[in-house]
């Protein structure tokens, strides 16, 4: 029997016991001093310096240990940990093979060295290992804990999950475990349980540092802003220099809307932790939010600077250039984002791809590549096998169903629906304004979804419980979208409608509903969805829109008293050197005319005069119309003489809106939908002698108005007179063709048949341009 340890050492392990750590060490040193060739001592010097996280020391105590009983697994394992502790994983394996070939039924050396495999990311050999601690003690919680972050790390969820479970069973007071599990739980998006396992490791110990940040996380996927803030804020009064909570406090800030307050937050990570690239580009996100594009550019270009394989960043950066009319950038921005998407090096938002081409291949390119990086498929939701005889149902899905360019196109379409046939719904994700569109088109469908707080899982649900036939986007990739409801096919088919021109590139949407102008002969091959031809013009129009019953004066608007007024209502990105070119000789030829523009941000409007001034024309010739109500900025339309398109990006519903007033419009369409939605109008309006056929056509067609008041009088008095009968305006014809598309779709998924191309015919000949031929 060996000799009792001395009467020191044990106060040593007891001073351990209670927490004592720096009595612990001086008394087993002492011990270790007087008695150098007592193992304990040493041994027990070791596992304490390692509490202390004296690592070194430690292995050096240890090897002091091991040179007295060599044989002595328990401190060959408590090497490897120190080891591990260290991350010097290799020689930590090293450590736990030696105590196994000692002793291969220690449980603890196969547990451990599975920690250590872990850390060199040998993942299927460290569950091996676990497994073999688990055979030889069937209760071992910490095996069972450590197996679950193997498995985690295999992405094999449900295992992982079930071993936690098991480790809890065992020890229910395993704050890491319960927190692990919570990470499982996230991962497979069960958020309210991941939440409530964060909580229970907080009721454990309240300042675990992970569990309040992955909460806050949980809580922000959840779209539970306001709490997942209130978590961060609890973890930063926890660690005040934690520069990953504030930079997660900004970005529950941003989503909140709270975007002065979100800059706040990011410049607080950054001060803490000035490498944070995530910070540095979020913080450009919220200034572009704000308006602020020159600051937003800038955050972006440092934020390629600081990572040059950023994801994001060269394309937001491109937006930025665009939104600044900043045309000495522009060719730069125009040849790196093709250049990235061609080697798919970036993503690329395909709306930002809109504004700098007009090649439908690119277009498409990008889509898919955009569809493949951000909404990934998930499980499909929609239900199986036939129908219920029911009336056709339904859903449209948006975030702009307030005051919004989007509702002024489709609320009669919604309203106008055959409610003997179709049930409709509208799952709203954006922001309740309370206004008069908001209320209407609250009205106008059968069930109203105010979706702002729900997950994307909680809407597809929803749309799953509803059992819709058809799911309609009406954004695509524009601002506030939430694709990746899509992306989880909650309906069986799945449309794009209006909101995006372009493909979508996704494989989750069946078909897009277009037109022949905007989708001649041949350009199939240029969309991902099966298109669907309408025989007019593919925009639904609102003939309730109101014009104000007063036009203001010229002084009133800011024009000179005399003199043509050439417009162009587009947004000002949209604007490019080319076009500006013609519009430009336009004022040179025309005397006393103006370009009477959109407002836009400062800068932008600086540039575009400083532009007009290189090309030889007064900066005061360019005009920036004040802010409006819709009404009456379509009042104002009746000061303008002749509407300029833009291109590759037409007049959408600004063309509408022109002609809904009576101005003519000239265009020039490309080759890609987005530059032909205005030809489209003009088309559908019974007006095709104005669009163009190439840029000198345009800028003679345009001249040759300006300069012949009778010709222009007489396409206005036409445009005026065929409002009330052209297809363009009868919304009773535009829904009665949508809802002949939603039957033909819903007719061929019930007999088995997968999405096809198909034409809506509405008792007329549909519309080409001239010189393009129909389908065969």
């Amino acid at each position: 029997m060996p000799a009792p340890p001395p009467e020191k050492l044990r106060r040593a392990f007891a001073a351990y016991m209670s927490g004592d750590l720096d009595e612990a060490e001086r008394l087993s040193r002492s011990v270790a001093a007087v008695k150098p060739d007592l193992f304990d001592a040493w041994h027990l010097l070791g596992f304490v310096q390692a509490a202390m996280g004296r690592r070194e020391r430690a292995l050096q105590s240890y090897d002091r240990a091991l040179a007295l009983q060599p044989k002595s697994s328990e401190a060959l394992v408590n090497r490897g940990a120190a080891l591990n502790d260290m991350n010097r994983f290799e020689d930590a394996v090293e450590t736990y093979d030696r105590a196994i070939a000692l002793n291969d039924a220690y449980p603890p050396a196969h547990a451990n060295r599975g920690v250590a495999l872990h850390g060199l990311k040998r993942y299927h050999e460290a569950l091996g290992a676990h497994d073999r601690a688990i055979a030889l003690k069937h209760d071992y919680a910490d095996a069972y804990a450590n197996r679950g972050a193997s498995l985690f790390e295999l992405k094999r969820y449900d295992e992982a999950l079930a071993s936690y479970d098991r480790a809890l069973a065992i020890n229910g007071r395993d704050v890491e475990a319960q927190f692990n599990r919570g990470n499982v739980l996230r991962a497979l998006q069960r958020l309210s349980e991941a939440l409530g396992a964060y909580d229970r490791a907080l009721a454990i110990k309240p300042g675990h540092a992970g569990a309040l940040a992955n909460r806050g996380a949980a809580l922000h996927e959840m779209r539970r802003f306001s709490d997942a803030l209130a978590s961060f804020d609890r973890l930063i009064a926890l660690a005040p220099h934690d520069a990953e909570a504030h930079y997660n406090r900004g970005n529950a800030l941003h989503d909140l809307g709270r975007f002065d307050d979100a800059i706040l937050s990011f410049d607080r990570a950054l001060a803490r932790k000035p490498n944070l690239v995530d910070a540095l580009y979020n913080r450009a996100n919220a200034l572009f939010v704000l308006k602020r594009y020159a600051e937003a550019l800038a955050g972006f270009e440092e934020t390629i600077a600081a990572r040059p394989d950023h994801p994001y960043a060269l394309e937001r950066a491109a937006s930025c250039v665009l939104q600044l009319c900043d045309w000495t950038r522009r060719a730069r921005y125009q040849r790196a984002l093709a250049e990235d998407v061609r080697a798919n090096r970036s993503i690329v938002s395909p709306f930002t791809m809109l504004g700098y081409t007009g090649d439908p291949a690119l277009q498409l390119q990008c889509g898919r590549q955009y569809a493949a990086a951000t909404t990934p498929a998930e499980s499909l939701l929609a239900r199986k096998g036939s129908r219920r005889p029911q009336k056709m149902r339904i859903a449209y899905l948006s975030a702009d169903f307030q005051e919004h360019a989007i509702p002024y196109l489709f609320a009669e379409l919604f309203e106008r629906h055959d409610r003997s046939r179709f049930e409709t719904y509208g799952f709203s994700f954006g922001r309740d304004d309370g206004g008069t569109m908001r209320k209407r088109l609250t009205a106008a469908f059968d069930r109203f979804e105010d979706c702002r707080s729900a997950s994307d899982d909680d809407v597809a649900r929803r749309l799953g419980a509803l059992d819709v036939d058809i799911a309609v986007d009406l954004m695509g990739y524009t601002s506030e979208s939430r694709f990746a409801i899509l992306a989880r096919r909650p309906a069986p088919l799945q449309v794009a409608y209006v909101g995006f021109a372009a493909t979508t590139g996704a494989p989750c949407i069946d078909y897009i509903l277009l037109d022949r102008i905007v989708a001649p002969e041949g350009s199939d091959a240029f969309f991902s969805e099966k298109i669907v031809r309408l025989p007019d013009c593919y925009l639904p129009s609102d003939t309730k829109l109101k014009i104000g019953e007063r036009a203001p004066t010229r002084e009133e608007a800011g024009l000179p008293p005399a003199g043509f007024v050439f417009a162009c209502f587009n947004n000002a990105w949209k604007i490019t050197p080319d076009v500006f070119d013609i519009w430009m000789r336009l004022l040179g030829e025309v005397e006393g005319s103006v370009l009477w523009l959109l407002p836009s941000n400062a800068a932008a409007e600086v540039n575009l005069r400083a532009e007009a001034a290189k090309r030889g024309v007064a900066t005061d010739r360019i005009v920036f119309a004040p802010r409006a109500a819709p009404e009456d900025h379509l009042a104002r339309h009746r000061l303008a003489d002749l509407f300029l398109d833009t291109l590759p990006y037409n007049a959408h519903t600004t063309a509408r809106d022109a002609l809904w007033t009576g101005l003519p419009l000239v265009t020039l369409p490309g080759e890609a939908f987005a530059s032909r939605v205005a030809a489209s109008a003009l088309a559908a309006v019974g007006l095709p002698e104005l669009i163009a056929r190439d840029a000198a056509e345009y800028e003679a067609l345009a001249m040759k108005l300006s300069l012949e008041p009778a010709l222009l009088a007489a396409v206005r008095a036409r445009l005026v007179a065929n409002r009330v009968t052209a297809p363009l305006f009868d919304s009773q014809r535009h829904t009665r063709a949508v809802e002949a598309a939603f039957a033909q779709m819903i007719e061929r998924h019930e007999r088995g048949e997968a999405p096809a191309r198909f034409d809506v015919t509405v008792g007329e000949d549909v519309m080409v341009l001239p010189g393009e031929r129909q389908d065969g």
